[in-house]
């Protein structure tokens, strides 16, 4: 293979796999945006607690120092840099609310395939399966399992958020495999013979995908609230740099809320919250518009 053939085959690779993808994404300017604040997320979870260091010893003599170039953000009440602890934190928020996305989406999908395909039986007890936990509010459910259970980790955490949340998407991806059984390709590749997997993983997965991938962002985000939530509840109390932790120290025992200089502090756990939760449903959105041309303007 000529030096030529190699360069044209990675700059045929890297159109397909990249740059068209980014050309569709710039075209949308939400999902754009979205991506980008995902992206920065991202990166401050995955880089940021390695190159920030962060000094969980307590400073009485800087509690709620104002913003400066040294706290950019103030500091807490015992005098730790809240612009740290949130770049720490956000390895564990972003972690329980991707793992919560993965179990949710690999349940609900699976389950949604197999009563799509099989039908019958097999659908009906999936389908009563999925209809009691629809029925059964999700949020006290949640709470129960977390004054039930010992959460040490994002894991576990992320574990309990996926429990009850899978079945509207298990719902969906039902229907969307039974209005594509229907479809000439589907009915052409059970004529030629074609395998259940092949017709899974090669027919049906290709048209399912966007509408799973929209689900994982809102579902992510919606785990990183409710997690956010029973933190703030003290139901789980992990690491103090969590953003749930903070928002529920810094509203809670310091009583920081009465105090006019701590303003800051109290307002930047909700506001990387507030932020993350805004570039998810860009994201999220603006795939949809990029799957479905009749939500394009």
């Amino acid at each position: 293979m000529t030096a030529y053939g190699t360069t044209g085959e990675l700059q045929s690779l890297w159109r397909r796999s990249i740059g068209q993808p980014l050309r569709i994404l710039w075209r949308n300017p939400q999902a754009f945006v979205g991506l980008i604040i995902l992206l920065i997320f991202a990166l401050m979870a995955s880089v940021g607690p390695e190159v920030v260091p962060l000094d969980m010893q307590a400073h009485y003599e800087e509690r709620y120092a104002p913003v400066s170039l040294e706290h950019p953000l103030s500091t807490d009440y015992i005098g730790r840099d809240v612009l740290r602890m949130i770049i720490h934190g956000s390895r564990d928020v972003l972690a329980i609310g991707f793992i919560a996305g993965l179990i949710t989406i690999a349940v609900g999908a699976t389950i949604g395939l197999l009563a799509g395909l099989q039908g019958g039986m097999v659908d009906a007890i999936l389908m009563l399966i999925t209809s009691t936990v629809l029925t059964v509010p999700q949020f006290p459910v949640m709470l129960m399992l977390g004054a039930l259970f010992t959460i040490t980790d994002p894991f576990s955490f992320g574990l309990v958020l996926s429990v009850w949340a899978w079945g509207g998407l298990a719902r969906a991806v039902r229907s969307q495999v039974f209005s594509l059984k229907e479809r000439e390709f589907i009915e052409a590749a059970r004529t030629l013979g074609l395998s259940t997997r092949h017709i899974i993983f090669k027919e049906l997965m290709p048209n399912i995908m966007p509408y799973v991938a929209i689900n994982f962002m809102t579902t992510m985000r919606m785990a990183i609230g409710a997690s956010v939530a029973l933190m703030f509840l003290g139901l789980v109390p992990l690491q103090a740099t969590n953003w749930g932790m903070m928002l529920q120290l810094a509203t809670g025992p310091s009583q920081a809320l009465f105090v006019p200089r701590a303003i800051v502090y109290v307002i930047s756990p909700m506001a990387a919250i507030v932020l993350f939760q805004l570039g998810a449903v860009l994201f999220a959105n603006g795939l949809d518009e990029i799957f479905d041309p009749r939500l394009r303007s």
